[in-house]
């Protein structure tokens, strides 16, 4: 990755007015060099201020730094010049499920679809959101859903599957007092596991497997069930380490086959 980077940069300072800009600035923000980021894609829209590819791009760096006005703000001007477009509608998508509109999020996120059938994370969105949807209409009549974790103890109050932008796919966390924390903790564990993932290629210890946590209330267990998922339990001081590895490697079969079955 970082050998690409340095051929990018290369080329992009030979043409400031390249079109690999894009493929620079994706790289600098998967590997959460956000500022680095913002600076190319914002010389590169200097040159394509019409590129819509190119604001999509901004909108998702926005995104990743926490400015969600912005990155809406980006997005609803992209889909003014084309409706149809795939990394706008989920964008929007997520920015919806974030705040909370259901039926916003369900809107873009099956225009996503439309757009591209093939893209998985629309898919597993989609089933988030229609879980998120049939949830709410349950706990509206008194019953409680967890459909990804249903049977597993904790699964209701300890136990989060998220996917890598930190969007909540199953299970629920509570905090002190009962409070759903669920989401907001979702957004920090993703960053989490990019500095994990950041740690580990810097120090050459290959991909990271687990992340534990012990605290005077209680203990943290953290692991990636795939690639784009991410799997977060929160247990008391009773349950030990060794203990949450083994709950935790049964949770992660369970979102495993969840997710294979995801499919529309």
């Amino acid at each position: 990755m970082a050998s690409d980077i340095k051929a990018l940069s290369a080329e992009l300072a030979r043409d400031p007015s390249s079109l690999v800009f894009l493929e620079l600035g994706e790289a600098l923000r998967r590997r959460g060099q956000t500022n680095a980021a913002t600076r190319i894609v914002v010389n590169g829209l200097e040159h394509h201020p019409d590129l819509i590819d190119g604001h999509d791009l901004y909108a998702r760096i926005l995104l990743d730094g926490g400015e969600y006005g912005s990155a809406r703000e980006v997005w609803s001007r992209v889909l003014e010049q084309d409706p149809r477009h795939l990394g706008a509608h989920k964008g929007m998508g997520f920015l919806c499920f974030r705040a909370g509109d259901l039926d916003g999020a369900l809107d873009h996120l099956e225009l996503a679809l439309a757009a591209d059938p093939a893209d998985q994370s629309v898919v597993r969105g989609l089933h988030t959101v229609r879980n998120a949807l049939a949830e709410a209409e349950a706990m509206a009549d008194g019953v409680s859903s967890e459909p990804v974790f249903a049977g597993l103890e904790g699964a209701d109050r300890g136990m989060l599957l998220v996917d890598d932008r930190g969007l909540v796919l199953g299970g629920r966390l509570r905090g002190v007092g009962g409070h759903d924390v669920s989401e907001p903790v979702a957004a920090y564990l993703a960053g989490a596991a990019q500095e994990a993932e950041r740690t580990a290629r810097m120090l050459q210890l290959g991909d990271w497997r687990w992340i534990v946590a012990e605290g005077p209330e209680g203990n943290v267990y953290v692991t990636p069930p795939t690639e784009e998922t991410l799997l977060l339990i929160v247990r008391d001081r009773s349950v030990p380490s060794g203990r949450l590895a083994m709950l935790a490697d049964r949770a992660a079969d369970i979102a495993r086959q969840w997710l294979s079955e995801q499919q529309l």
